[in-house]
Order: structure tokens, then sequence, then C-alpha cells
């Protein structure tokens, strides 16, 4: 990134920053919107969870379709213009579901509708860096995370009020990006500077950060597969549709509000001990599912405490690749993690659906299993670590 950026009046910088955020919001918003929206769609004419899943996973073909070559992109066109392609394309793309009735278009449409997620989701999170200098970064960062993470909770929250049926609900999401082009297009807001990079050397960040890396997989896996399929599980115990979606909406706030006191806990605790602790949580309380989705006044504070300690595996691995890597090289941990993301968001819905199929509970065991395969790794990873140190002690 540069770092002889202009001066800009305060003014200047709060519209841009307003104008980015935005942009970010609307990305988690049509995307949590998208997922459970398609899902019921696709299961109200007649197709089994296997092929739910299948489209859903499109989504993350289209990341990692334009995540390769999303820097040189942004270094020829720039930021702004690409967040103006990929809101557009959203505002399009979505009313193209309802209006072609073929099955097979709409896996053409999800590739779209990833494509443009991944530029909105990478520029955006680029452009508020470099809005923010060494005194404000903490703070600004945050708040682009909590309003992404409020457009996660908005989607499935629009969905409950809109309904499934008809043009109503993809037409909401639709305006809500073209509101978000708008204040794009606002003069005022100030486009970063950006330098064409070449491809990103994937292998070594594998090596140097695998934990970052299994992370990241994880949560795009859990939360595609959570998105998609929560909603059906739930009717499945018996909820209305309505509820259903009201789970997302709950364990999204969760994720958003539990931020705070997991960060807390990240600045005064060993934080590698914390994630096996998180990890572990996160895999029992998914085993519990069955149980706890019975009944509404258990379901909702259990998913509210379940969706802050899943996504507090994601805050405390930021924390900790923080600690560890600077400049170009945490750009480069970054670029990784977005190929990463979809690798992990193809492969969760589509064993989710495969898992639903053959098993009522098919989606909570998918997730405990991911997340008992991940707290296993740490474990390996922390005992590996252990090994060298005694030695070292020793000498």
């Amino acid at each position: 990134m540069s770092h002889d950026r202009p001066a800009l009046s305060p003014r200047a910088r709060r519209l841009s920053l307003a104008a980015v955020i935005a942009a970010a919001t609307i990305f988690g918003l049509t995307y949590s919107l998208a997922a459970p929206l398609l899902a019921l769609n696709l299961a109200a004419r007649g197709l089994g969870e296997t092929m739910i899943g299948l489209n859903a996973a499109m989504h993350a073909l289209g990341v990692l379709l334009v995540a390769p070559a999303l820097p040189r992109l942004a270094g020829r066109f720039g930021a702004r213009p690409l967040i103006l392609f990929a809101l557009l394309l959203t505002a399009l793309l979505l009313p193209l579901f309802p209006a072609l009735p073929l099955v097979w278009a709409w896996f053409l449409l999800r590739i779209g509708l990833g494509i443009g997620a991944e530029i909105l989701f990478v520029l955006t999170e680029t452009w508020a860096s470099e809005l923010s200098d060494d005194a404000t970064r903490g703070r600004i960062m945050a708040t682009y995370t909590a309003l992404l993470s409020l457009g996660f909770a908005g989607g499935p929250l629009l969905l409950s009020l809109t309904g499934a049926e008809g043009l109503l609900p993809f037409a909401a999401g639709s305006g809500i990006a073209l509101l978000a082009l708008l204040l794009m297009l606002h003069p005022g807001v100030v486009r970063p500077p950006m330098r064409a990079h070449g491809p990103g050397g994937l292998l070594r960040w594998l090596r140097l950060a695998p934990v970052a890396m299994a992370t990241t997989a994880l949560n795009a896996g859990v939360e595609t597969a959570g998105l998609s399929f929560l909603t059906l599980y739930a009717v499945r115990l018996g909820w209305e549709e309505q509820a259903g979606t009201q789970l997302i909406t709950t364990l999204m706030l969760g994720a958003i509000l539990l931020q705070l006191p997991i960060g807390w806990l990240c600045d005064r605790m060993d934080r590698r001990r914390l994630m096996l602790g998180l990890g572990l949580l996160a895999t029992l309380g998914a085993l519990a599912w069955p149980v706890l989705l019975r009944e509404p006044w258990i379901a909702y504070p259990a998913l509210f405490l379940w969706g802050g300690v899943f996504v507090g595996l994601y805050t405390t691995m930021l924390a900790i690749i923080g600690d560890r890597f600077r400049g170009t090289d945490l750009v480069g941990v970054y670029a990784a993690m977005g190929l990463l993301w979809g690798a992990g968001a193809l492969l969760g819905p589509s064993l989710a659906g495969l898992a639903l199929d053959l098993s009522t509970h098919g989606l909570p065991l998918v997730v405990a299993l991911a997340c008992g395969v991940f707290t296993g790794f740490l474990l390996l990873r922390r005992e590996a670590h252990r090994g060298p140190a005694r030695e070292a002690s020793a000498t």
C-alpha cells in the first residue's frame, strides 16, 4: 500500500469512509439475503439439498475466478470503478433470478454474484485501510467490521419482512445496492491510490500462516452452509419459515456484539489457548443444535452465543497474524486468505447439502465435524511448537 497519501480534509475523509463502509455493509446484506432466499426458492421448486448446496457453491466459484486477478485489476482500473461495477452487477443480477425460470441459469447468475461480492469485500477493506492512519486504523477497521457484520445480520431480517416468494425480496436487495452505488458516485468521495501487483504465492502463505488459512476456510465453509441451510433445517424441526430466517439474524447479532469481549480476552490471555477453547465450544455447541433448536426460548440465546464464539475464532486469528506480519507481508496473507475463503465457501454448502439429504441433522453434524477437525489441527500445531520450545529450554 502507498504511504505517500495526500492530506485529506476531515469532511472528505468522513464522506469517503461513509461511502466505502456503506458498500461493505451492502455486500454483507445482499450476500446474507441471497443465500437463504435462493435456497428457499430452489426448495420450493422441488430441488434436493445436494443441488441447493451446489448452487450455493457457485458463489464461491465466482470468488475463486476473480480473486487471483483482483490485485492486477485494481492496479489497472482503480478501486472506485471496480466497486461501482460490482454494485451495478449485483443490482442487475438479483431481479434476473425470478425472471429466469431455468434452474441452470441460476447457477450462472450465482457465479456473477460471487464475482461482485469478492470485488466489494476486498476493495472496500483495502480502501478503508488507505483512509486510516496509525492513530485511527484500529477504530476505523473495527467500525468497518461491525457494520459488515451488521449487513450480514440484516439480510435474513429483510427476508423475514419481505417473504421469500415473488419479485419483492430480489427487488429489495437490488434497490439497496443501487443506493450504495449512488453514494459511491458522490464527487467528494476520494479514490485511493492503487498500484498493480503480480500474483501472490499461495503456497508460501499456506506454509507461513497455516492457522490463518485454516480459520478462513472454516469460517467461509460454515458461514455459507449456515446461511444456505439453517432456515431449511429449522423448518424440518417444525419452525415457521419466517422464524427460521430470524434464527440467522440472531446468530449474526451474537457474531457482532460478542466480538468486543472476545477482543478484550485476546489482549489479556494466550491467544492460541483462547482459540482452542473457542474451537471446543463451537464443536460442542453445534453437536447440541438438534436439542437446542427444539424450543425457541433456548434456541435464540443458544445461537446468539454460538455465533459469537464461532466468529471469535476469526477475530482471534486476525489478532495473531497482526502480531506476526507487517506491511506487504500482511497484504500477501490477506490475498491468500481470500482464495481460501472461496475454497471453504465452495466446499461447505456442498457437503452440508449432501449431509442433509442423508440425515435430518446433517447440517449440525457437518458444522461440528468441521469445527472439531479445526480444533484438532490447532492442538497438533500447539504440540508441534511445544517440542522445540522444550528442547530450547533444556539447552
